[in-house]
């Protein structure tokens, strides 16, 4: 069992190689993240935005998982689509009137549960939600400080 109180750190360390392209690594994992030609990238891997998003599908399907496994549901899989809205002036320097990141991100969920009535599903997902920590660090205010050397 995991005692309540201990706290994981994640450590993940990049190089940038292009202006838009940086090498990644985390653990034993390694991941290039770029732009898309028409931002001047070299469209190598996805962008930052689409890494989030990624993220916060992985994120909601492991924390589903274990929900359902931890009570009882019988959960089959998973499909998640996620679109997130944003405008990206804020970004590339047309204009500083908004914010730089997405003003809306709306998620579906097709889970397979058989058997499982619509309210055990609205209260599976609920919690779901509630509990993604990925979920939890885009709609809260998580100190970020961001330093250089």
């Amino acid at each position: 069992m995991i005692n309540a109180h201990r706290k994981i750190t994640v450590l993940v360390t990049g190089e940038s190689e292009h202006p838009t392209k940086i090498n990644l690594q985390s653990g034993k994992f390694k991941m290039i993240i770029d732009e898309p030609k028409m931002m001047g990238g070299t469209d190598e891997g996805p962008s930052p935005i689409q890494v989030l998003l990624m993220s916060l599908a992985g994120c909601l399907n492991v924390t589903g998982q274990e929900i359902a496994r931890q009570k009882g549901l019988n959960l089959n899989g998973m499909k998640i689509k996620i679109e997130g809205v944003m405008n990206p002036c804020t970004f590339i320097g047309c204009s500083f009137e908004g914010r730089a990141g997405f003003q809306n991100i709306v998620v579906n969920v097709e889970a397979d549960m058989p058997g499982v009535s619509d309210e055990e599903k609205a209260n599976w997902l609920e919690e779901t939600e509630r509990r993604c920590p990925v979920t939890d660090n885009i709609k809260a205010d998580t100190n970020v400080k961001v330093l250089v050397r």
